[in-house]
């Protein structure tokens, strides 16, 4: 199995790292080649609404000279999509929400002239969230719109891990933590 991961974090060692470091230990643990991506050390554009993209039902097909390209091949080669983003004002933070709105399109072909296809229909996605209120309060708006997005694209959406951290003054990581973050990662391996 191949599995990209998004990491849209602009702390590389913070609360989102933190977490992710025994999430990919269990899954390379399951012989799952991984391959994760940074998406503020990426140039990632907006969507421009152009719909260029439409025109080329074979690849991603947007003029835009960013790393979207790069981006896009990443995620149409893996088996398993994860994202994993810090929440900011009850959503994913702007890197991967420009990326998402430009894989949306770049990969769903369904607004041309003519309804297309969806390039990474039955890809398997999960997410990795954390914040500051509760799961139920905090990343629970982004998990509720990252469920309709995976229909609206044919993509099966395997659940989310979500951790929160309840005061800066206090260590992020704990010994619960690494075991749901392992517990995710098995899970997603079927283990």
């Amino acid at each position: 199995m191949k599995a990209c991961i998004l990491m849209a974090s602009p702390r590389q060692a913070g609360n989102t790292a933190q977490l992710l470091r025994p999430f990919q230990a269990e899954l390379e643990a399951s012989g799952c080649e991984i391959g994760l991506i940074r998406l503020y050390d990426r140039q990632i554009g907006p969507c421009l609404a152009c719909r260029a993209c439409q025109r080329d039902w074979t690849g991603f097909g947007c003029p835009q000279q960013d790393d979207m390209g790069e981006i896009f091949d990443a995620v149409l080669a893996c088996d398993l999509l994860v994202l994993a983003t810090p929440i900011y004002s009850w959503y994913c933070t702007a890197p991967m929400k420009a990326a998402l709105d430009r894989l949306v399109y770049g990969m769903n072909k369904f607004y041309g002239g003519e309804k297309g296809p969806a390039l990474w229909a039955g890809k398997r996605v999960a997410l990795i969230a954390t914040c500051g209120y509760p799961p139920e309060k905090g990343p629970a708006l982004w998990e509720a719109g990252m469920i309709r997005y995976c229909k609206h694209s044919q993509l099966l959406y395997e659940g989310m891990l979500a951790e929160r951290q309840r005061r800066y003054d206090e260590p992020f990581m704990d010994q619960g933590k690494q075991a749901r973050a392992r517990a995710f990662a098995r899970k997603l391996m079927g283990r």
